[in-house]
């Protein structure tokens, strides 16, 4: 988008040109261009959108960007916006507002958009039924294929999407139709003779993770979600499958890196707010690394009598890290993805057991020819060939069972990553280090 030209409309207020060229505009590049202008401008910018087209672009933008318009509206305006978001992605925004405004909000949109957005502030936050929406195209077994069509015509503006519609009896999901199917089928056919009574659906209590692997696995742009009566109250369409996603993926991330998850962007989050969510878990691992330095200290004789001990240590902590991290990532994300399930562990085991040995005789071998050429000692080079055979062999076992146990005892893979399993790895290098070289060199 031209910034140099809408800025020039905007300031000669020459708006209906500014009109015309928007309504030629993708709702989701216009939401990202609102970022580049300043409050004012922001606000008769908004104000030019079309009513549909304001609640699509309203729809797409960030926390911060909604906060920056609210604040140029008066409650009439964000009533209209309201009116017309889709019931989720109203939620999703009231879920941001003080719980007077809302009430405030509320008393003043429409009944059925209140009634609509009251139903699903009633779900917890991370279940199907927080995310899914009530609009939606219903059908009659008996309705033909040109009622049906007629009726998309009429509600589909309103809806959600189209693509996929509901064939509801006594409120009970009898069966979906695909738009596609509709204008391929002859107009007096009947909706119960093209309808698919075998279809995937979802609860409303179910996890809206669970929801989104399972959008994924079967390639649906829409799932029903059912109440504990299998009468339909709802569907989730993919774009709010695909937003559970990236939450989960950005959450998962700041766990692996040992940081408190947070839904806030990073150039938004402030700096004692960073510093916040990195603090505890690195006070943990910090504290933590005491049990290892209390192994090394048991070891003071060791290094009297062979000081070049202590040059090898950081080589071999580092090395069991890296293959601990290495199993860890590959196993959390086979978790993630439903790759890999808890009955699959002796699988698992087994073969990071055997990508143990081949990785461990390759890194032993190459140490111990270097350790060879520079010190000259074949001794050393045995130990901490050894030392390290053993080490990545403990370290894959351990950067590999621990997320699937995690996961079997319903809590997050992600906290079991790097951080954790290298502070684990550390202390179990050393033992093994020292063990080894005490037997050898009968220290």
């Amino acid at each position: 988008m031209d910034k140099n030209k809408i800025l020039s409309w905007i300031n000669y207020n020459e708006l209906k040109e500014l009109h015309e060229y928007l309504k030629k505009q993708n709702v989701v590049d216009i939401a990202d261009f609102l970022d580049e202008l300043d409050d004012s401008s922001l606000a008769i910018f908004f104000r030019v959108l079309e009513k549909e087209e304001a609640a699509n672009v309203f729809s797409y933008l960030d926390n911060d960007a909604r906060k920056r318009l609210i604040k140029t509206f008066n409650n009439t305006e964000i009533v209209k916006v309201m009116n017309e978001l889709y019931s989720d992605d109203a939620v999703d925004f009231l879920s941001e507002m003080p719980a007077n405004l809302v009430t405030q909000l509320l008393d003043k949109v429409d009944e059925n958009v209140r009634k609509d957005i009251n139903h699903l502030l009633k779900y917890k936050d991370d279940t199907a039924g927080s995310i899914m929406t009530v609009e939606f195209i219903e059908f009659t077994k008996e309705m033909t294929v040109v009622q049906a069509l007629a009726k998309i015509k009429r509600v589909g503006i309103d809806s959600e999407t189209v693509y996929t519609c509901y064939v509801v009896e006594n409120r009970r999901l009898i069966g979906i139709v695909s738009a596609k199917s509709l204008m391929l089928s002859d107009s007096d056919v009947l909706i119960k003779d093209i309808m698919k009574e075998e279809f995937i659906y979802a609860y409303t209590g179910d996890d809206k993770e669970d929801i989104a692997k399972k959008m994924k696995k079967y390639d649906l742009i829409a799932l029903p979600v059912l109440d504990v009566e299998n009468c339909i109250v709802g569907i989730v369409t993919f774009d709010d499958a695909i937003d559970v996603l990236t939450e989960e993926t950005t959450e998962d991330m700041q766990k692996m890196a040992a940081i408190v998850a947070s839904d806030k962007p990073y150039l938004s989050t402030s700096v004692w707010e960073h510093a916040r969510s990195r603090i505890v878990w690195l006070l943990i691992l910090m504290f933590s690394a005491t049990l290892t330095g209390s192994i090394i200290s048991r070891y003071e004789h060791a290094f009297e009598v062979m000081p070049i001990l202590v040059s090898f240590i950081p080589m071999l902590m580092d090395t069991g890290g890296n293959c601990g991290s290495q199993s860890s990532t590959l196993v959390i994300r086979g978790l993630a993805i439903d790759e890999i399930k808890f009955g699959d562990f002796f699988k698992v085991v087994f073969k990071e057991f055997k990508i143990s040995i081949i990785v461990g005789v390759v890194l032993g071998i190459a140490n111990g020819i270097r350790i060879l050429i520079l010190n000259r000692n074949p001794y050393l080079a045995f130990v901490i060939a050894v030392s390290l055979v053993v080490t990545v062999m403990i370290s894959k076992f351990v950067g590999c069972a621990l997320p699937i146990v995690a996961k079997k005892l319903k809590m997050d893979p992600a906290i079991m990553a790097s951080p954790l399993i290298t502070t684990i790895v550390d202390t179990v290098a050393i033992i093994v280090y020292f063990t080894v070289a005490s037997h050898v060199f009968h220290l």
